[in-house]
């Protein structure tokens, strides 16, 4: 398995809609190499690039699917993990997605929030929540007392673009009772970030 290559770039490929790839050459060779949009908007051509791998061997398929670190990595295998998700959907995923935002819905078991911020379909996001459950772990029970007090401003916060984990962060510091206050309350928190 390849698992890591250094080299330069030599051809990128950006087209809307389509599977972005890079073409690194290590050695003299030329690696096809599928990377997330974010990833190719950083990378230029003729500059020397360091890339953690994931190679895909199947019977008519040799694919390698790159990361900037070995945390995007990871968190892909997870989800390849999961029955029914492939390399491809799971670059998808990580596309659409934080991986922080998929690791507060997994460990909060919400899988309704994961849809609201990545736009990841609902049975896809519930697939995620429940195949990812046990290898991620929960979030102490407090969490889902946690869930009851603010949800309906979190979910607020979460629908204006908020992270879950900074929606989190600036409620738990907030005094208001009245959700229409605790959301006012929390972006004047998240505003003095």
């Amino acid at each position: 398995m390849i698992s890591y290559l250094r080299g330069q770039v030599k051809h990128k490929s950006v087209i809307p809609k389509k599977d972005n790839f890079i073409i690194l050459e290590v050695h003299d060779v030329g690696y096809k190499v599928f990377v997330l949009d974010k990833f190719i908007n950083e990378i230029h051509i003729g500059n020397e690039l360091e890339i953690f791998t994931y190679t895909q061997v199947a019977e008519t398929v040799l694919d390698l699917y790159g990361f900037a670190n070995q945390e995007e990595l990871e968190f892909f295998e997870l989800l390849i993990s999961i029955s029914g998700i492939g390399p491809r959907s799971a670059l998808d995923i990580l596309q659409k997605a934080k991986i922080e935002d998929l690791r507060t819905a997994v460990q909060s078991g919400n899988a309704e929030v994961l849809s609201k911020v990545s736009g990841i379909g609902p049975k896809t996001a519930e697939r995620i929540v429940v195949g990812l459950k046990d290898k991620l772990g929960s979030i102490p029970t407090g969490a889902s007392a946690w869930n009851d007090e603010f949800g309906e401003a979190f979910e607020a916060l979460i629908g204006l673009g908020y992270a879950p984990n900074q929606a989190q962060e600036a409620l738990s510091h907030c005094q208001a009772s009245d959700t229409g206050e605790k959301i006012k309350e929390a972006l004047r928190i998240l505003g003095r970030k």
